[in-house]
C-alpha cells in the first residue's frame, strides 16, 4: 500500500499529454483477482487490495465496487476448463470457488441460467473508474515526493558510458540514473529513442452502456461482473444501466496497423474510433439469451478506443537488455495489473532482484525473431482468442513459422512429428506413426499422444533416439576475466578445459534465478547453455553483473548460429562411432570434444536430460539437416528413432531431474529444491553465498519429493493444489504419466513432516482429489547408477 512506500527519491513521471490520457480513461475498469498463470494471481490480488486501501490513504475516491465476478460455463468442456482452474488455485489468497446455476441465479436474478452449467465465482471483484483511480495513485506519490510533470514529452534519450540516461524532453534535459517505459500505445515509439522496438500494436475494443434498465435498477444490490466465455464478452451495471464489451472475432476485430509502422498520429490523446456495432451483434446476441432485460434496453452510448496488446496478450515487465532501461508496457488489462505491477517493479529495481518469478511477463521473451508481422498476427489471434478454451499444452498457429527453424525442420515433419513451439523455434513434441495424425487433440485428459510417447520413451530406455534440442539458448563467454567471472556468478565449481558442469544464477537471497550448462571450450572460453525460453533472460543478467563489476568478459549469442541434436540411449556410442573414432575412445561423462561427423565440425558435450547414455552435438546450424541424416543412415542397423520433448520430459521426471521454471526459480531458493549438490560452497565467494550461508542454519519450510499419484485419465502438470485433511498443504511442480510405474507422476513441495517416503496426499485432478504417495527416490535410475549397482 501507499504507506509502505520504497523510499526511492527523485521520482519524476514525465506525462505528454494528460493524466488518464491513452487507453486509461476509456477503459472498462475491471477489477479481478482470477488469471490462469499462479503468479499473476498475486498481481492482481495486490492490485485490488491497494485499490480498497486508497481512498483512505488519499482521500480522494475512486469508485470502486466489489461485487464479485463469475466466469460461466456454457458447454463441457468450459466446465473442465474450470476444474482445472481450480485445482491450480488452493494454495492462493483469494476466494474463488465453482456454483451451480442456481447459485448463479440467486447472485444474478436477471441472468437466464437456462444453458449454464456452471459458474466459477470470485468474490472480492469488481470495477473501479480509472479517471479517479489514477488521480488518487498520482495524489499518493505527489505525498511521497514524486514529481509529475504533465504536458512535457520526450523527444530523445542518450545512454551515457557511466549508465546513466541524458532524457531529452520538450521542456529541457534529465539526466536520470534510470527510465521506465510506461508509454502505452506510446511505449514502442519510446523505445525506438533508445535504439531499440517493442512488439506491440494498439488493437480496437469496443463497448457500449445502456440507459436505465428498469429490472437493472429494482435489483437490491449489484450483481457480480458476468464473463460469457462462448459469447466472449463481459457484463456488469453502470449505475442503473448495463456495460457490455466483446471480444470480437479474429476475423472481425480491428487493429491499428498503420500506428506500428508509422507511429501514433500526432496529437492523438483522447480521441475514440469511430463504433461499429455490427462487429458487436454476434456477442449482443448472446448477451440477450443471457440477461433478456438487455434486448430492450436503449444503447446510450458505445466506447471505441485502442488498447496495446503484445502477441501473447501478457504485459512487458521488467529489465531490458539496454542498460537501466525498464518496461511497463503491453497491458490489454492495465488497471487490474496497475498497482501489482507497479509494486513488483519497485521492488526489483530497489533490491536488484525480482520479488518472485514472473517470466511470462519478462520483456526478453520476445527478440529479433518476433517481426511486425508476426506481432499483428499474434495480437489479433490472441484478442480473437481472449474467452477460448485454453488447454494444457496449447498451440495456437498464428505468425508461424518464423524465422527461427531448425535445419532439419522439414525433414522432422516429413517423419511426424508434431511441432511445438518455443522462443520462436518450432521443434518436435512427439511423433506419429504411419496413419497417425500429427496433430494435438486437444484435451484436459491423456490424450491423443500419450501412446506415441509412451513409445518414444521405451526408444530411448531400450535403443537410441535422436532429438532437436536446437531451440537451446547458447552463448560463449570469454575474455581475460572469463574464468574469474563464471566463478563469481555462478554457484558450482569452474570447469577445467574440456570439462562440463550443471550450475545455476543465484540471485543475492539465494533464490535460483536460472540453470546453465557451463563448458569449458579453453582457458579463456566457455559455452554456456540454457533454455529456450530464457535466452536474453539469462544473457541480461550475465550482461549485468559484468558492468556491475566491470570484468573484462564478452558475450556472444550464438543461439542463432548453432543447432543442436542429441542422441541418447544404450546404442547411442555405437552409433555415433560408426560417424567418428572419438567415441570409441575414453569419452567420460560431463566432458566435451571437438569432433568431426558426417564432415561437420560439431562440439560434442557427454550427457543427457534423458538420464540415458547420451551426447549433445553443437555444430553450424546450415548443416543440422546433413547430420541429422547420417545419423539416421548410420544409426539404422542400431534401432534408432526419433523423440521429442514430451518423452523427454518423462525422461527426466521419471529420473528424478528437476528442471528450471518448474521445480526452481525465483520462488524457490536452490536449497527448497534440493539443488546443494550443485552448490561448491568452498570456492570463495560468488553471488547468494552469502544469503545460502544464513539459510543453511534454518531449518527447511518445505521439501521437493516425487509423488505417484492414482488417477485413470488426468495426468498432472504443474501447480495442481495438494491437500491433506481438506488443507492444502503444497503444490506440484511440474508431472507427466510415468509410463515405468503405470500411473502419473509429479514433483511436489510439501511441509518437511509430510515429505517422508510413504506419506498418503491427495492431489486436485480436474476436480477430484487423487491419492497420492510420497516416493523414497526416482522410480528410475539412471543408466549410470543402474551401471553401477550391476557392477560385480
Amino acid at each position: 500500500m501507499l504507506q509502505r512506500h520504497s523510499g526511492q527519491e527523485g521520482v519524476v513521471l514525465l506525462e505528454k499529454s494528460e493524466l488518464t490520457a491513452g487507453s486509461t480513461w476509456h477503459a472498462a475498469g475491471l477489477t479481478t483477482t482470477f488469471h490462469g498463470a499462479v503468479n499473476i494471481k498475486k498481481i492482481h490480488y495486490y492490485s485490488v487490495n491497494m485499490y480498497a486501501e486508497l481512498a483512505r490513504e488519499t482521500g480522494q475516491e475512486i469508485g470502486l465496487h466489489l461485487p464479485g465476478s463469475i466466469r460461466l460455463a456454457t458447454t463441457p468442456s468450459r466446465v473442465d476448463e474450470m476444474k482445472y482452474q481450480m485445482s491450480r488455485h488452493g494454495c492462493h489468497e483469494a476466494p474463488q470457488c465453482l456454483l451451480t446455476p442456481q447459485q448463479v441465479k440467486e447472485l444474478v436474478p436477471i441472468a437466464n441460467v437456462d444453458n449454464i452449467l456452471m459458474g466459477l465465482y470470485t468474490a472480492g471483484d469488481g470495477h473501479v473508474d480509472p479517471y479517479s483511480l489514477t488521480q488518487a495513485i498520482a495524489k499518493g506519490a505527489r505525498r511521497y515526493g514524486a514529481v509529475i510533470l504533465q504536458g512535457v514529452g520526450v523527444t530523445g534519450l542518450t545512454l551515457r558510458e557511466d549508465g546513466k540516461w541524458v532524457v531529452t524532453t520538450t521542456a529541457g534535459d534529465i539526466l536520470a540514473h534510470r527510465i521506465v517505459n510506461a508509454a502505452g500505445f506510446w511505449a514502442k515509439e519510446v523505445a525506438k529513442l533508445a535504439g531499440s522496438d517493442l512488439p506491440l500494436v494498439p488493437n480496437h475494443h469496443q463497448y457500449l452502456v445502456t440507459s436505465t434498465v428498469p429490472e437493472v435498477k429494482a435489483l437490491k444490490r449489484e450483481i457480480p461482473v458476468l464473463r460469457h466465455l462462448e459469447g466472449s464478452f463481459y457484463l456488469r451495471m453502470e449505475r442503473d444501466g448495463l456495460l457490455i464489451g466483446p471480444y470480437e472475432s479474429e476475423s472481425s476485430m480491428k487493429q491499428c496497423e498503420d500506428w506500428m509502422w508509422n507511429g501514433v498520429p500526432k496529437g492523438f490523446g483522447k480521441e475514440l474510433f469511430q463504433p461499429d456495432l455490427d462487429r458487436m451483434e454476434p456477442h449482443l446476441e448472446v448477451a440477450m439469451e443471457l440477461v433478456p432485460c438487455f434486448a430492450e434496453a436503449n444503447i446510450q452510448s458505445v466506447v471505441n478506443g485502442p488498447i496495446t496488446y503484445t502477441p501473447d496478450v501478457l504485459p512487458l515487465v521488467g529489465p531490458d537488455i539496454i542498460p537501466n532501461m525498464w518496461l511497463a508496457a503491453g497491458f490489454g488489462y492495465g488497471i487490474i495489473h496497475g498497482g501489482g505491477i507497479g509494486k513488483y517493479l519497485a521492488d526489483w529495481i530497489m533490491k536488484g532482484e525480482p520479488p518472485f518469478e514472473l517470466t511470462e511477463c519478462d520483456p526478453l521473451r520476445f527478440g529479433s525473431w518476433t517481426s511486425n508481422e508476426y506481432v499483428l498476427a499474434k495480437a489479433r489471434e490472441s484478442y480473437g482468442m481472449n474467452n477460448a478454451l485454453t488447454f494444457p499444452h496449447e498451440e495456437r498457429y498464428a505468425g508461424r513459422p518464423t524465422s527461427r527453424v531448425s535445419g532439419a525442420h522439414d525433414i522432422l515433419e516429413s517423419r511426424g512429428a508434431c511441432m511445438q513451439i518455443h522462443s520462436g523455434w518450432e521443434q518436435p513434441a512427439w511423433f506419429a506413426s504411419p496413419g497417425e495424425t500429427p496433430q494435438y487433440c486437444p484435451s484436459f485428459r491423456r490424450t491423443n499422444w500419450h501412446e506415441a510417447v509412451g513409445r518414444e520413451v521405451n526408444l530411448v530406455m531400450t535403443s537410441a533416439g535422436i532429438i532437436d534440442l536446437t531451440p537451446f539458448a547458447k552463448i560463449i563467454v570469454e575474455g581475460p576475466q572469463a574464468a574469474a567471472f563464471v566463478h563469481y556468478v555462478t554457484a558450482n565449481r569452474v570447469p577445467q578445459v574440456g570439462r562440463t558442469v550443471i550450475t545455476h544464477l543465484l540471485s543475492p537471497t539465494g533464490r535460483v534465478y536460472a540453470e546453465l550448462t557451463v563448458t569449458r571450450t579453453s582457458d579463456n572460453t566457455f559455452l554456456v547453455i540454457t533454455g529456450s525460453g530464457v535466452e536474453l533472460h539469462d544473457l541480461r543478467w550475465l550482461k549485468e553483473q559484468a558492468r556491475l563489476e566491470d570484468w573484462k568478459v564478452s558475450f556472444t549469442n550464438v543461439t542463432e548460429d548453432l543447432g543442436c541434436l542429441s542422441v541418447a540411449g544404450p546404442n547411442s556410442r555405437e552409433i555415433l562411432a560408426s560417424l567418428s573414432p572419438a567415441f570409441k575412445e575414453d569419452f567420460p561423462f560431463f566432458s566435451c570434444k571437438e569432433v568431426t561427423l558426417a564432415g561437420v565440425k560439431t562440439t560434442a558435450l557427454r550427457l543427457s536430460y534423458t538420464g540415458e547414455l547420451g551426447w549433445e552435438l553443437y555444430h553450424p546450424r546450415s548443416h543440422t539437416a546433413g547430420l541429422y541424416q547420417a545419423l539416421h543412415h548410420h544409426g539404422h542397423q542400431f534401432g534408432v528413432g526419433d523423440f521429442g520433448t514430451l518423452a523427454l520430459n518423462v525422461l527426466r521426471l521419471e529420473k528424478g531431474f528437476k528442471m528450471w521454471g518448474a521445480e526452481m526459480n525465483m520462488d524457490t531458493t536452490i536449497i527448497d529444491a534440493g539443488l546443494m549438490n550443485f552448490v561448491d560452497m568452498n570456492k570463495g565467494e560468488f553471488v547468494g553465498r552469502g544469503a545460502l550461508q544464513e539459510l543453511l542454519k534454518q531449518r527447511p519450510r518445505r521439501r521437493l519429493v516425487q509423488v505417484k499419484i492414482d488417477s485413470a485419465d488426468v495426468d498432472p502438470n504443474g501447480d495442481e493444489t495438494v491437500w491433506l485433511c481438506g488443507k492444502a498443504v503444497g503444490n506440484t511442480t511440474s508431472g507427466c504419466f510415468s509410463y515405468h510405474l503405470g500411473q502419473p507422476l509429479a514433483y511436489v513441495y510439501l511441509p518437511p513432516h509430510l515429505a517422508v517416503p510413504g506419506t498418503q496426499v491427495q492431489v486436485e485432478l480436474l476436480g477430484e482429489l487423487e491419492s497420492g504417495t510420497v516416493l523414497p527416490e526416482p522410480p528410475v535410475l539412471t543408466h549410470i547408477a543402474r551401471a553401477q549397482q550391476h557392477k560385480p
